[in-house]
């Protein structure tokens, strides 16, 4: 268990692949902080079954994020995985949901790494792994808010790298594919009304269209990729956009 005596934080890890890559460090001997909403009674099994701790803080804020920050306290780990998404052309793309959206998916990244790199720095030793997207390296219609948080987060891991390389502190992201998770099952109605497509079809010629394989990204496979870049043989592995996504965007 390389990771006992470090602690993870992952954001939006109550569900999803969160929830996949919280499960895998904690397997390997972290200590973790879930973060994110859901059923109080669930998370309490998830705390119970991780010896996790939950802070149900409002990323979509600075103010949300630097409550986590506090209440987590010194973090080894930091998983940005938090993120919502919705499909609409872009001319009736509601202004408030692009707001939301950049807030959660791209700048609330920007606010844990910040809060987290003085430690890292002064422990000689972190990971930070962003949750990216095959949609930062390429676009779909009707995603614009996404898309273009996502771009930004493959942007801001670079940039992370960059900045501390030289402190034993690596950034990376990792971009899945389509997961089969509450987040793609839940714009699976808004790309039907979108589009004017049944859910077969949405399903069958929107989302695994794009995958070569033809099947749905596995949430242990984004886990243990999360996990293998926080290993000593991963240290020379920094500022990759890493993608899993079947093939999707090799084309």
């Amino acid at each position: 268990m390389f990771l006992q005596g470090k602690r993870a934080l992952v954001t939006g890890s109550t569900s999803g692949i969160g929830l996949g890559i919280a499960r895998a460090l904690h397997s390997e001997g972290a200590e973790v902080v879930l973060n994110g909403f859901g059923d109080e009674a669930e998370i309490a099994k998830l705390c119970e079954e991780l010896g996790a701790t939950h802070i149900g803080a409002d990323l979509a804020s600075v103010a949300g994020v630097e409550e986590l920050m506090a209440k987590a306290g010194a973090v080894d780990v930091l998983v940005n995985n938090a993120g919502m998404q919705h499909v609409a052309p872009v001319e009736e793309f509601p202004p408030e949901k692009w707001e939301m959206i950049i807030a959660l998916n791209l700048s609330s990244a920007f606010h844990t790494a910040r809060l987290a790199v003085p430690h890292m720095k002064q422990a000689g030793w972190g990971r930070i792994i962003n949750t990216a997207s095959a949609h930062s390296l390429t676009a779909s219609p009707f995603k614009s808010a996404y898309v273009a948080a996502k771009h930004g987060m493959a942007g801001l891991t670079k940039t992370l790298a960059l900045e501390l390389a030289e402190h034993n502190i690596t950034a990376n992201c990792i971009s899945p594919g389509y997961v089969w998770t509450p987040l793609v099952e839940n714009q699976i109605p808004d790309t039907m009304a979108a589009r004017n497509m049944t859910r077969e079809q949405v399903m069958n010629d929107v989302l695994l269209a794009k995958q070569p394989t033809k099947k749905f990204v596995q949430i242990e496979e984004v886990a243990a990729m999360a996990v293998f870049l926080c290993r000593d043989d991963a240290q020379n592995i920094n500022g990759a956009n890493l993608s899993i996504d079947g093939g999707w965007t090799a084309e």
